[in-house]
């Protein structure tokens, strides 16, 4: 059931409903984009001179608040994997993954990779290594560094926050029922007050910042394969040119809404990936492998190592204030500003995987791409200013578009890399272009399943606005405009995803203390179905309580066995095989207890077998229990099944008790057969 009371449904139901939009989400959003982009077209000046005043006030007054939040996402996606909520499935209970583990693990491998990549990769240790935060500039431990301050900016505390939203989307959309939206972690706090108005500004600042965010690396990539394009044939760094390569990628995401070549995208994006793996091994091969090889291990433990004191250094004492902004508040920013991106493509590829399997997975099977990718290049780049190439240090901490290209002229073979770097660059800049405005989208449509896609118009619509927003601010300040409006924008979204972390785990609470009570509970209610006799059916409540006070020694449980347990075993048995179902009682003896134990089995063909066991184990007497508050010992009659101990006690119930039980059981048993073919047939999850 949702959290509404209404069925949950199923993610690949076919539905007669239409797509619509959210009109104030939508025409907000795109009113405000509009506005700030053609605010900057015509007056570029002032745009700029009021993004500088706004992001100086925001990184005075919360670049703490930054460092802290950010921290805080990692603690909480990590406490939810390692606690009892791990367990908690993205999807109903009785779900499966729709991937398998290495197609899933392979998803999310790709969604590593973006053009910012090639962007920072030489960019950003040269800037670290040339203008460290602390520490003398130019020397081993400025190298040591680099790379580390590169690959922390890029490592899981960025990944938590896509972790934290694609739990959510994932968790109340699959497993509630709720619409794929952010607002619907917020069901727990305020209810069906998620459809009003606080609903709408929530998915309007999720919009706002998911925009600008793609934004930045759609500006990235206009820098890139600008540079790229002169450097290869010679085309001008223009903003004619500029104005091309953005008009591409809106066609290309126009061309994709209306012709559907959606899946030759994804095929396309996975040649990336196969592609940037070869320039990294054609990288490390002639930059000495060796080299490569030692700096990444080093790298890897530096990483380790310096990682807590570098998650919560705000510099307080001597804080380099231009470098936070240019490096760690812009990340963490831009991070959270591609949280709603990001989360629901991982939210809509696991369906079924527990939140451990989640977490787990988008901490460590993203950020392996980026690490080898970021070490490689980095540490051949730094290889080449240590040995004496100062100039392609200059150019590459100063103008970061440059960087990687003149990195590929230091080794044989320059036309095929560079080449291959521009194929892989202009992919990732269209498909980022067509798979956000996809998102931006369904973010701003009502859509009947949390599978389904909003109309083509919209995503051309939001092509447009993201390909709008990208020029303006290249035209107020190239890259850094883009950089400081991304620190403002992914301000009032960090506190949206405070609400919605509390809201996940109000909503995991709660679904937890339902389940362990049901749980346990369940099997003392259900034996009290049947009275002991027809005519004392009036003193079944009395039974039951006197139960409480049960604690069997060895012979009690033996003339339980001997009384209640076998003849309701063999009763069972005779009447399954009545029906024509095969059934059989076996007996043993715990060497432990010298107390017998109970099987029955009922085979099943090929599907897993019914088996119902009584086992003795020993426990000791509770001290309110015990006469002189001592430590006695007593027997429990414990009910097993192929899963292990069901943790209830069985002693005190009687012969009709019993067979209620191992029926009740038995019916569970069958649900669950019905659940395993189902799920393993064609749209029946």
């Amino acid at each position: 059931m949702a959290v509404d009371g209404s069925p949950t449904p199923s993610a690949t139901d076919e539905t007669p409903e239409r797509r619509s939009t959210k009109p104030v989400v939508l025409i907000g959003s795109a009113l405000f984009i509009l506005a700030v982009s053609v605010w900057a077209l015509i007056t570029p000046e002032g745009a700029a001179a009021a993004i500088g005043t706004l992001v100086g006030w925001v990184a005075a007054g919360f670049g703490w608040y930054y460092f802290l939040v950010a921290t805080l996402f990692l603690v909480f996606v990590i406490y939810m994997a390692a606690s009892r909520y791990g367990t908690v499935k993205l999807g109903p209970q009785h779900s499966t993954p729709d991937y398998s583990l290495f197609g899933w693990g392979s998803m999310f491998f790709a969604a590593g990779i973006g053009i910012d990549l090639i962007f920072f990769s030489v960019a950003g240790p040269m800037a670290h290594y040339l203008f460290p935060p602390t520490g003398e500039a130019e020397t081993v431990e400025a190298a040591r560094q680099a790379v580390v301050w590169t690959l922390f900016h890029y490592g899981i505390t960025g990944w938590a926050m896509y972790a934290l939203m694609g739990m959510v989307l994932a968790y109340f959309a699959f497993r509630k029922g709720l619409p794929l939206a952010v607002r619907s972690a917020l069901y727990p706090l305020i209810g069906k007050r998620i459809h009003g108005p606080i609903g709408d500004a929530v998915d309007l600042a999720a919009v706002v910042g998911a925009v600008f965010g793609i934004a930045v690396s759609l500006g990235i990539g206009v820098l890139q394969l600008n540079f790229g394009l002169r450097f290869f044939f010679g085309i001008p760094e223009t903003v004619a040119v500029q104005i091309g390569l953005i008009l591409i990628a809106v066609l290309t995401a126009t061309v994709s809404a209306v012709s559907g070549i959606d899946k030759g995208i994804q095929r396309l994006s996975q040649l990336n990936v196969i592609l940037a793996l070869l320039l990294m091994a054609y990288v490390t091969v002639f930059a000495n492998p060796l080299f490569i090889l030692n700096s990444l291990v080093m790298n890897i433990g530096d990483y380790i190592a310096r990682f807590g004191g570098m998650t919560l250094n705000t510099f307080a004492y001597e804080q380099p204030t231009e470098w936070l902004n240019d490096w760690t508040l812009f990340f963490w920013a831009w991070w959270i500003a591609w949280a709603p991106f990001v989360g629901m493509f991982l939210a809509r590829i696991s369906r079924g995987r527990t939140i451990r399997q989640f977490v787990t997975a988008t901490l460590i099977v993203p950020f392996a791409f980026p690490l080898l990718f970021l070490s490689i290049f980095g540490n051949a780049a730094l290889r080449l200013v240590r040995e004496g190439d100062a100039e392609f240090g200059e150019v590459a901490a100063n103008v970061p578009e440059q960087g990687f290209f003149l990195l590929l002229t230091q080794y044989p073979g320059v036309t095929f890399t560079a080449g291959i770097t521009i194929v892989v660059g202009l992919l990732l800049f269209v498909t980022s272009a067509d798979s956000g405005a996809l998102v931006l989208a369904n973010l701003s449509s009502e859509l009947p399943t949390p599978l389904t896609d909003a109309s083509p118009w919209l995503r051309i619509f939001w092509a447009s606005v993201i390909g709008l927003l990208t020029l303006a601010m290249l035209v107020v300040g190239g890259f850094e405009a883009l950089q400081s409006a991304t620190i403002i924008m992914g301000l009032p979204f960090s506190f949206v995803m405070l609400a919605i972390m509390w809201g996940l785990y109000k909503a995991v609470q709660s679904e937890w203390w339902r389940v362990e009570s049901a749980r346990t509970s369940l099997p003392m209610r259900l034996s009290g179905r049947t009275p002991a006799e027809p005519d004392v059916a009036q003193h079944r409540w009395q039974q039951r309580l006197g139960r409480s006070f049960e604690y069997a020694d060895e012979d009690t449980a033996r003339r339980f066995m001997k009384e209640v347990g076998r003849p309701a075993f063999r009763e069972v048995a005779a009447e399954l095989q009545a029906q024509g179902a095969e059934a059989s009682v076996t007996e043993g003896l715990d060497d432990e207890s010298g107390v017998e134990h109970l099987t029955l089995v009922a085979p099943m063909g090929d599907e897993d077998d019914f088996l119902y066991q009584i086992h003795p184990r020993p426990a000791d007497v509770p001290p309110h229990a015990s006469p002189d508050g001592g430590d006695g010992r007593y027997l429990r009659l414990e009910v097993h099944l192929p899963t292990g101990s069901q943790e209830y006690d069985v002693v005190g119930y009687d012969f009709h008790q019993l067979i209620a039980d191992i029926v009740d059981q038995y019916e569970r048993h069958l649900e669950y057969l019905r659940l395993q073919r189902g799920a393993a047939g064609p749209g029946s999850r």
